[in-house]
């Protein structure tokens, strides 16, 4: 099978042709679902058309899509019984596509009110500029310079404990990260390298803290469990083969009493871990944007549209 070397990490041709359908998919996807993020819409119709979409064009979820609105900056995911309506929030949509493990990630905000297109912008804009350098040899604290200063030019702050990472195969988050300030980090970019670069603009202080209610959970241990039931939902769990899934994902096939119980008992043991949505702490405003890049002399953005 025919190689491409890059740096210290080896590809087939064929391997990156399925990181660009992921890429080409959740473009798709994510283009699609801010069409349906109007007012009168719910969040939950929105996030079940979108994985359903990225499943319909070949692929599954890389985790499932989300859409936190205001001073929420990711990782809201609603139940099946969520019944929060589209009005005249900051929605961000997140989503993400896997083909055969290999992964994209992308994201985009758009502002229901009209009143928030500079906030808009300026993660818009980070991204761009931060894209623009994503080159083998730029250190990851140049990347954080130039996505604190365009958000910083809109007279807004980033979200300094969010950050863009690395994506490798059935895994969303993987080093590096990709900071949104200059952390003084001189860590290289390499020829070949897969990641995600995320800025995240705020109204508020520039950080977030977790809230509670979690429904957003990953396995990280596979642990030995009693409880039938138990198992049952923990051999579903499995065949997310450590990707991100939701409660809701869960409760379409078990009973809701026994998926509460199971990720109650599996995060107890630490079998799973949860992903509750992250608030600003001051509760501003917050907008996103994401790309996944593959680092090139002449960067590839893998998730752009054309």
């Amino acid at each position: 099978m025919e190689q491409i070397r890059y740096s210290d990490i080896r590809y087939s041709v064929e391997e990156l042709d399925k990181w660009r359908l992921a890429g080409k998919i959740s473009a798709k996807a994510l283009h699609y679902g801010a069409g349906l993020i109007k007012k009168g819409s719910t969040v939950l119709e929105v996030v079940e058309s979108v994985d359903k979409k990225i499943i319909e064009l070949g692929a599954k979820p890389s985790f499932p899509s989300q859409v936190s609105l205001d001073d929420v900056a990711a990782h809201f995911c609603p139940d099946s019984d969520d019944r929060t309506v589209l009005d005249t929030q900051v929605a961000k949509l997140d989503v993400g596509a896997s083909v055969d493990g290999f992964l994209s990630d992308t994201a985009a905000t758009i502002d229901l009110s009209g009143n928030n297109s500079e906030l808009v912008k300026a993660s818009g804009d980070a991204l761009e500029a931060a894209i623009r350098i994503a080159r083998p040899g730029t250190v990851l604290g140049e990347l954080g310079r130039v996505i604190r200063e365009t958000i910083s030019s809109y007279g807004f702050s980033p979200i300094i404990n969010l950050s863009g990472h690395g994506i490798g195969r059935f895994k969303v988050h993987t080093s590096p990260t990709v900071p949104n300030y200059d952390n003084g980090d001189s860590e290289e970019l390499f020829d070949g390298q897969i990641i995600a670069i995320e800025p995240f603009a705020t109204s508020g202080s520039g950080s977030i803290y977790e809230s509670s209610n979690p429904t957003v959970f990953m396995e990280v241990s596979k642990k030995p469990v009693r409880d039938s039931s138990v198992r049952l939902i923990f051999a579903e769990i499995q065949g997310y083969k450590g990707l991100p899934f939701t409660k809701r994902w869960l409760s379409g096939k078990f009973p809701s009493f026994k998926v509460n119980y199971a990720l109650k008992h599996l995060a107890d043991i630490g079998a799973i871990q949860s992903f509750p949505p992250l608030v600003e702490r001051r509760h501003g405003l917050v907008s996103q944007a994401e790309h996944t890049i593959l680092v090139r002399e002449k960067p590839e953005v893998l998730t752009r549209m054309s």
